[in-house]
């Protein structure tokens, strides 16, 4: 390959070019309107609410024209197709997912190392040929239609076939033969947030009304159940449950595998409730409908494992913050502890193989056992390392399963977990162009501005010298009960490779610590959440990992969110921000798609307290003229229907108006896309981006010569 300069040239000359550069940026000429909002006595002004139609004419140009700035930009960075092209080397390695038995077949995906969708086999027996069942990048030119749903009928006859277009999403459900993987003719739309849950010659799934307005952006209400009999129109299909009077519940329901029982889970998050209800139907029961297991939508969460014979399996968070497993029995409505709640959060619950396997997680790394379906634990699991495992489900009958175990430099390898002998074997392990002996990862626990101590994951090249001169980034997330595992993305091997240092805090406001942590950076807790990412960064400056010329932070969707807040607050400690997807406008944020769903991690500026908490820190709402704010670039996409894309179109209009000083602010808003990338190549193409604006923002000239076996 071809050999790069080792040299970098000094930060402050390379610095003056990157500001003699940046200055001659003219940003489009966003317009401007008076329009302005009342809360609770506090008048908000709101010019850019324009920016909200994502249809109008005058949306579209003002896009084209930022594009044409950010890639502009972009494109006079030397470095950036080196880059790209170690992107693509790392990342061509074939992918696999565990394989998942139904009869004699096993399934698994398959992602040959540069395909823009991973590919969905299958075989007879482990030793068997494997044949294409479905392959995505046939489906669109751009390859950006992806499969999101592949939920086999109980006899492996039949799958319901789940694809989006564009990143979105909804979903469109077909029906496949698995005899002849032909599909019957019947289409059915408007389906999000649902899987296919089968009962006999039919399966149920959830969907809503038809969209009045943008697709892309129309407020989603009245998540309806539905169940539609194969081989008919959608027009023909039964619902089943629906609840017009509370629009903003979600509603789901699953099969037992013996058919047995439908459950229905609804929950109510617009309302600020973060648990659910649970219900049961006996099936093939003339007249039966859904009876209550847990009637009432509390902040308790109830997670249906399985049923034993007539009794059923349940994971909850009720007066157990770090969850217990418990069995209910419907004819006596008892409730009873198997599995009691440990010092350690409980992060998954499977059977398979007549056993239960429980994972829990250890200052955030995972621990695994085995447990009879009374609640008995038989042994643990000898997992390879300090890291992060996933897997272990399967069938009843079931004589082994799988799980995929890794870390930050372990690259996700798959085990074979026999039973019976209670022994693990590699059944398969990739090979990437990369040698993890040459890096090392750490886990530091650092104090944040209140006290409490917050754990981090510091990974970089052994023998680097801590002298205050590393690039580095600093990632977050901190919300909505959501760990952030050691785990391996070949995506950092480049990064890496230039003497960086990647830096991943466990900030409240996750699952890390269980439901008291989570609790600890929600509502009106929130400021917990930017307090923690503030004090990690001050911890790398402190230790000498690097220093605020050389730091970039970096979060998607909330942790978009928590890097326009912490912009704002600390903007001296960063050089460059990189919010992605961010939910950006704190106040508004629950009139668009599922937004209200999220009222239960945030509040709403409905209630005057949680209203004064979210305009404190809202990313929009607190830019100010003066400050010194990081080079930033702002990502975001067309098709995003989580996070619209309207909230990052006013936040890069508003740092445009208010911020005049040397650093770049930018926003690259991709096509096709939706609220993560939509196939591999705009991924490599987007990561490639963000490392050269971090980089050359760093002051980075060229680059270090990248490895190769």
């Amino acid at each position: 390959m071809v050999k790069l300069l080792l040299r970098s040239v000094p930060l402050m000359l390379v610095s003056a070019a990157t500001m003699a550069q940046t200055a001659s940026l003219t940003y489009p000429t966003t317009r401007k309107t008076d329009q302005t909002d009342t809360y609770h006595g506090t008048t908000v002004p709101d010019p850019y609410r324009w920016l909200e139609d994502d249809r109008s004419a005058e949306t579209g140009e003002w896009v084209k024209a930022q594009n044409k700035v950010t890639f502009d930009y972009l494109a006079q960075i030397p470095y950036r197709k080196q880059l790209q092209d170690r992107l693509e080397k790392v990342f061509n390695y074939p992918k696999y997912s565990a394989p998942s038995r139904k009869g004699e077949w096993f399934y698994f995906s398959k992602n040959d190392g540069l395909q823009n969708q991973s590919v969905l086999y299958r075989q007879k027996g482990l030793d068997g040929k494997p044949e294409v069942v479905i392959d995505p990048n046939k489906l669109s030119a751009d390859g950006t239609t992806r499969l999101t749903t592949f939920s086999l009928s109980k006899n492996g006859d039949y799958a319901v076939v789940g694809t989006s277009k564009g990143g979105s999403d909804w979903n469109e459900f077909r029906v496949m033969k698995l005899a002849d993987k032909s599909y019957f003719p019947e289409t059915i739309e408007w389906v999000k947030f649902s899987g296919g849950a089968w009962q006999g010659d039919g399966f149920y799934y959830s969907r809503y009304p038809k969209p009045e307005g943008s697709a892309l952006a129309a407020k989603n209400e009245n998540h309806q159940v539905f169940f539609h009999k194969i081989g008919t129109p959608q027009s023909a299909d039964r619902l089943v449950f629906e609840d017009p009077k509370n629009g903003q519940r979600f509603h789901y329901v699953g099969t037992s595998d013996d058919e047995k029982f439908a459950f229905l889970n609804v929950s109510d998050r617009g309302k600020g409730l973060d648990g659910n209800a649970l219900y049961f139907m006996e099936l093939g029961k003339p007249g039966a409908t859904f009876q209550p297991i847990v009637a009432e939508i509390t902040n308790f969460e109830y997670g249906l494992i399985d049923n034993v014979g007539n009794d059923f399996l349940i994971s909850t968070n009720a007066d157990a913050p770090n969850s217990k497993v418990m069995r209910y029995s419907p004819a006596t409505k008892k409730w009873t502890t198997i599995i009691p709640e440990k010092p350690e959060p409980l992060t998954s619950s499977s059977m398979a193989g007549g056993k239960l396997f429980i994972e829990y997680a250890k200052d955030v790394t995972s621990r695994a056992y085995v447990y009879d379906a009374n609640g008995k634990l038989e042994n643990e699991i000898n997992l390879p390392g300090i890291g992060t495992a996933s897997g272990f489900g399967g069938e009843r009958d079931d004589k082994f399963v799988f799980y995929t175990f890794t870390s930050f430099t372990f690259p996700p390898t798959i085990y074979h977990y026999d039973i019976a002998s209670k022994k693990s074997s590699v059944f398969r392990q990739p090979e990437v162009d990369f040698k993890p002996a040459d890096y090392e990862t750490k886990q530091v626990f650092y104090t944040s501005k209140d006290g409490t101590k917050i754990p981090m994951f510091i990974t970089y090249r052994k023998g680097a010298k801590m002298d205050g001169t590393n690039p580095t980034i600093l990632y977050g997330y901190g919300g909505f009960n959501v760990s952030l595992p050691p785990t391996f993305s070949s995506f950092l091997i480049p990064f890496l490779e230039q003497g960086g240092v990647y830096a991943q805090a466990n900030l409240r406001g996750g699952s890390e610590y269980g439901e008291a942590w989570h609790k600890q950076g929600m509502k009106l807790q929130k400021q917990n959440v930017f307090d923690d990412f503030i004090a990690a960064a001050e911890y790398l400056i402190k230790e000498k990992y690097t220093s605020p010329a050389k730091l970039a932070v970096r979060g998607g969707s909330n942790g978009g969110l928590l890097v326009g807040a912490v912009m704002n607050q600390r903007p001296d400690l960063f050089r460059v921000a990189i919010p992605q997807v961010g939910v950006m406008d704190m106040l508004r944020f629950h009139k668009f798609t599922i937004g209200w769903n999220w009222i239960a991690d945030y509040g709403s500026a409905d209630n005057a307290d949680e209203f004064k908490a979210l305009y404190a820190y809202s990313p929009l709402h607190n830019l100010k003229p003066g400050q010194p704010y990081p080079a930033t670039l702002i990502t975001t996409a067309d098709h995003d229907d989580r996070v619209v894309p309207a909230h990052s179109f006013k936040y890069a209009a508003t740092l445009q108006e208010v911020y005049k000083g040397p650093n770049p602010v930018l926003i690259r808003i991709d096509t096709n896309s939706g609220h993560g990338a939509s196939n591999t190549k705009k991924n490599i193409e987007q990561t490639a981006d963000i490392y050269s604006f971090i980089l050359w923002n760093m002051g980075v000239s060229t680059l270090k010569e990248m490895a190769s076996r």
